[in-house]
Protein backbone atom coordinates (compact mmCIF):
# COMPACT_ATOMS: atom_id res chain seq x y z
CA UNK A 1 0.00 0.00 0.00
CA UNK A 2 1.51 3.34 -1.05
CA UNK A 3 1.95 6.02 1.61
CA UNK A 4 1.06 8.81 -0.85
CA UNK A 5 -1.73 8.90 -3.43
CA UNK A 6 -0.37 11.66 -5.67
CA UNK A 7 3.24 12.83 -5.91
CA UNK A 8 5.37 15.36 -7.72
CA UNK A 9 8.69 13.74 -8.64
CA UNK A 10 11.52 16.17 -9.37
CA UNK A 11 14.34 14.59 -11.35
CA UNK A 12 17.78 16.03 -11.96
CA UNK A 13 18.82 16.57 -15.55
CA UNK A 14 22.45 15.95 -14.56
CA UNK A 15 21.51 12.49 -13.25
CA UNK A 16 20.28 11.53 -16.71
CA UNK A 17 23.90 11.80 -17.92
CA UNK A 18 24.69 8.62 -16.01
CA UNK A 19 28.23 7.34 -16.43
CA UNK A 20 28.78 8.98 -19.81
CA UNK A 21 28.97 12.51 -18.37
CA UNK A 22 26.83 14.25 -20.98
CA UNK A 23 23.45 14.04 -22.72
CA UNK A 24 21.08 11.18 -21.91
CA UNK A 25 22.38 7.81 -20.72
CA UNK A 26 19.80 5.28 -21.94
CA UNK A 27 20.60 2.85 -19.11
CA UNK A 28 19.89 5.52 -16.47
CA UNK A 29 16.78 6.64 -18.39
CA UNK A 30 15.43 3.08 -18.51
CA UNK A 31 16.19 2.56 -14.80
CA UNK A 32 14.17 5.68 -14.00
CA UNK A 33 11.29 4.53 -16.21
CA UNK A 34 11.21 1.10 -14.55
CA UNK A 35 11.13 2.64 -11.05
CA UNK A 36 8.35 5.03 -12.04
CA UNK A 37 6.26 2.23 -13.53
CA UNK A 38 6.67 0.25 -10.31
CA UNK A 39 5.00 2.94 -8.24
CA UNK A 40 2.38 3.60 -10.93
CA UNK A 41 1.46 -0.10 -10.62
CA UNK A 42 0.95 0.56 -6.89
CA UNK A 43 -1.80 3.03 -7.82
CA UNK A 44 0.24 6.19 -7.23
CA UNK A 45 -0.59 9.20 -9.41
CA UNK A 46 2.68 10.67 -10.69
CA UNK A 47 3.53 14.15 -11.91
CA UNK A 48 7.15 14.69 -12.98
CA UNK A 49 9.37 17.71 -13.56
CA UNK A 50 12.87 17.13 -15.01
CA UNK A 51 15.74 19.59 -15.08
CA UNK A 52 17.79 20.25 -18.22
CA UNK A 53 21.32 20.53 -16.83
CA UNK A 54 22.58 17.54 -18.81
CA UNK A 55 21.96 19.56 -21.99
CA UNK A 56 21.98 23.25 -21.09
CA UNK A 57 21.54 25.29 -17.92
CA UNK A 58 20.54 28.92 -18.36
CA UNK A 59 22.38 30.20 -15.29
CA UNK A 60 25.62 28.50 -16.34
CA UNK A 61 25.21 29.87 -19.84
CA UNK A 62 24.82 33.40 -18.46
CA UNK A 63 28.15 33.06 -16.65
CA UNK A 64 29.77 32.24 -20.01
CA UNK A 65 28.38 35.24 -21.84
CA UNK A 66 24.90 34.09 -22.93
CA UNK A 67 22.07 36.53 -22.46
CA UNK A 68 20.26 35.27 -19.32
CA UNK A 69 16.82 35.60 -20.90
CA UNK A 70 17.79 33.54 -23.96
CA UNK A 71 19.87 31.16 -21.86
CA UNK A 72 16.88 30.36 -19.65
CA UNK A 73 14.74 29.77 -22.73
CA UNK A 74 17.38 27.33 -24.01
CA UNK A 75 17.26 25.60 -20.62
CA UNK A 76 13.47 25.29 -20.90
CA UNK A 77 13.87 23.58 -24.26
CA UNK A 78 16.42 21.20 -22.71
CA UNK A 79 13.79 20.10 -20.17
CA UNK A 80 11.39 19.34 -23.02
CA UNK A 81 13.97 17.07 -24.68
CA UNK A 82 14.49 15.18 -21.41
CA UNK A 83 10.74 14.95 -20.86
CA UNK A 84 10.18 13.49 -24.32
CA UNK A 85 12.93 10.93 -23.70
CA UNK A 86 11.36 9.81 -20.40
CA UNK A 87 7.89 9.70 -21.94
CA UNK A 88 9.19 7.46 -24.70
CA UNK A 89 10.97 5.18 -22.19
CA UNK A 90 7.78 4.85 -20.12
CA UNK A 91 5.59 4.10 -23.13
CA UNK A 92 8.06 1.45 -24.32
CA UNK A 93 7.43 -0.56 -21.12
CA UNK A 94 3.67 -0.15 -21.25
CA UNK A 95 3.19 2.84 -18.95
CA UNK A 96 0.88 5.54 -20.40
CA UNK A 97 2.52 8.97 -20.19
CA UNK A 98 2.21 12.41 -21.71
CA UNK A 99 4.29 15.57 -21.96
CA UNK A 100 2.74 18.93 -21.11
CA UNK A 101 4.73 22.07 -21.90
CA UNK A 102 4.71 25.46 -20.20
CA UNK A 103 5.20 27.09 -23.62
CA UNK A 104 3.05 26.27 -26.63
CA UNK A 105 4.86 23.88 -28.93
CA UNK A 106 2.25 21.49 -30.28
CA UNK A 107 2.61 18.78 -31.55
CA UNK A 108 5.76 18.19 -29.45
CA UNK A 109 3.69 18.44 -26.28
CA UNK A 110 0.31 19.69 -25.14
CA UNK A 111 0.10 23.11 -23.53
CA UNK A 112 0.01 22.73 -19.74
CA UNK A 113 -3.08 23.46 -17.67
CA UNK A 114 -4.03 22.19 -14.23
CA UNK A 115 -7.35 20.60 -15.36
CA UNK A 116 -5.59 18.77 -18.20
CA UNK A 117 -2.90 17.47 -15.83
CA UNK A 118 -5.43 16.33 -13.21
CA UNK A 119 -7.56 14.54 -15.81
CA UNK A 120 -4.54 12.64 -17.09
CA UNK A 121 -3.42 11.72 -13.56
CA UNK A 122 -6.87 10.38 -12.77
CA UNK A 123 -6.68 8.21 -15.91
CA UNK A 124 -3.46 6.63 -14.61
CA UNK A 125 -1.11 8.46 -16.96
CA UNK A 126 2.28 9.72 -15.81
CA UNK A 127 2.24 13.45 -16.48
CA UNK A 128 5.61 14.99 -17.35
CA UNK A 129 5.46 18.78 -17.04
CA UNK A 130 8.24 20.44 -19.01
CA UNK A 131 9.44 23.93 -19.84
CA UNK A 132 9.83 25.04 -16.22
CA UNK A 133 7.37 27.79 -15.36
CA UNK A 134 7.50 29.12 -18.92
CA UNK A 135 9.37 32.20 -17.69
CA UNK A 136 13.05 33.10 -17.45
CA UNK A 137 14.77 33.71 -14.10
CA UNK A 138 13.01 30.70 -12.51
CA UNK A 139 14.64 27.32 -11.94
CA UNK A 140 13.11 23.90 -12.48
CA UNK A 141 13.07 23.60 -8.67
CA UNK A 142 10.60 26.48 -8.66
CA UNK A 143 8.77 24.86 -11.57
CA UNK A 144 8.44 21.62 -9.62
CA UNK A 145 7.20 23.44 -6.50
CA UNK A 146 4.62 25.30 -8.59
CA UNK A 147 3.40 22.18 -10.39
CA UNK A 148 3.35 20.15 -7.17
CA UNK A 149 1.11 22.75 -5.55
CA UNK A 150 -1.09 23.06 -8.64
CA UNK A 151 -1.74 19.33 -9.02
CA UNK A 152 -2.39 19.10 -5.25
CA UNK A 153 0.37 16.56 -4.68
CA UNK A 154 0.68 14.99 -1.24
CA UNK A 155 4.47 15.34 -1.33
CA UNK A 156 7.34 16.46 -3.54
CA UNK A 157 9.99 13.79 -4.01
CA UNK A 158 13.30 15.33 -5.02
CA UNK A 159 15.40 12.60 -6.60
CA UNK A 160 19.12 13.40 -6.43
CA UNK A 161 22.42 11.52 -6.49
CA UNK A 162 22.86 11.79 -2.69
CA UNK A 163 20.74 10.05 -0.07
CA UNK A 164 19.34 13.13 1.67
CA UNK A 165 20.19 16.52 3.10
CA UNK A 166 23.50 16.91 4.93
CA UNK A 167 25.09 19.58 7.11
CA UNK A 168 27.47 20.18 4.16
CA UNK A 169 28.08 18.73 0.72
CA UNK A 170 28.92 15.06 1.46
CA UNK A 171 30.81 14.82 -1.82
CA UNK A 172 33.21 17.53 -0.60
CA UNK A 173 33.11 17.22 3.19
CA UNK A 174 33.55 13.68 4.62
CA UNK A 175 32.50 14.93 8.09
CA UNK A 176 29.03 16.02 6.86
CA UNK A 177 26.14 14.39 8.72
CA UNK A 178 22.71 13.55 7.34
CA UNK A 179 19.37 14.88 8.58
CA UNK A 180 16.45 12.45 8.88
CA UNK A 181 14.08 15.43 9.14
CA UNK A 182 14.61 19.17 8.86
CA UNK A 183 12.38 22.25 8.75
CA UNK A 184 12.21 24.81 5.97
CA UNK A 185 13.44 27.48 8.38
CA UNK A 186 16.46 25.40 9.35
CA UNK A 187 17.36 25.07 5.68
CA UNK A 188 17.27 28.89 5.43
CA UNK A 189 19.21 29.45 8.63
CA UNK A 190 21.93 26.95 7.77
CA UNK A 191 22.18 28.16 4.16
CA UNK A 192 21.76 24.64 2.80
CA UNK A 193 21.57 24.28 -0.97
CA UNK A 194 18.54 21.98 -1.14
CA UNK A 195 16.51 24.03 -3.63
CA UNK A 196 16.52 27.70 -4.51
CA UNK A 197 14.85 29.97 -1.97
CA UNK A 198 11.83 30.71 -4.17
CA UNK A 199 11.03 27.00 -4.49
CA UNK A 200 11.55 26.32 -0.78
CA UNK A 201 9.39 29.30 0.22
CA UNK A 202 6.56 28.15 -2.06
CA UNK A 203 6.60 24.69 -0.48
CA UNK A 204 6.64 26.15 3.02
CA UNK A 205 3.79 28.60 2.40
CA UNK A 206 1.64 25.91 0.77
CA UNK A 207 2.56 23.18 3.27
CA UNK A 208 3.97 20.85 0.62
CA UNK A 209 6.42 18.44 2.31
CA UNK A 210 9.60 17.45 0.48
CA UNK A 211 11.54 14.20 0.63
CA UNK A 212 15.10 14.34 -0.72
CA UNK A 213 16.47 10.90 -1.61
CA UNK A 214 18.89 9.07 -3.89
CA UNK A 215 16.99 8.31 -7.09
CA UNK A 216 20.05 6.78 -8.74
CA UNK A 217 19.82 3.68 -6.51
CA UNK A 218 17.23 1.34 -8.08
CA UNK A 219 14.44 0.46 -5.68
CA UNK A 220 14.63 3.64 -3.62
CA UNK A 221 11.54 5.19 -5.17
CA UNK A 222 9.40 2.20 -4.18
CA UNK A 223 10.91 2.32 -0.67
CA UNK A 224 9.92 5.97 -0.26
CA UNK A 225 6.37 5.27 -1.44
CA UNK A 226 6.17 2.26 0.87
CA UNK A 227 6.95 4.51 3.84
CA UNK A 228 10.52 3.38 4.51
CA UNK A 229 12.64 5.94 6.33
CA UNK A 230 15.18 6.79 3.64
CA UNK A 231 16.27 10.23 2.54
CA UNK A 232 15.40 13.43 4.41
CA UNK A 233 11.92 14.77 5.09
CA UNK A 234 11.45 18.56 4.97
CA UNK A 235 8.43 19.91 6.84
CA UNK A 236 7.29 23.04 8.68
Amino acid sequence: MAKYKRILLKLSGESLMGAQGYGIDTQRLNEYAAQIKQIADMGVQIGIVIGGGNIFRGLSGASKGFDRYKGDQMGMLATVINSMALCSALESIGQPARVLTAIRMEPIGEFYSKPKAIEALNRGEVVIMSGGTGNPYFTTDTGSSLRGIEIEADVMLKGTRVDGIYTADPEKDPTATKFDTITYDEIYNRGLKVMDLTATTMCKENKLPIIVFNMDKPGNLVKVLSGENIGTLVTI
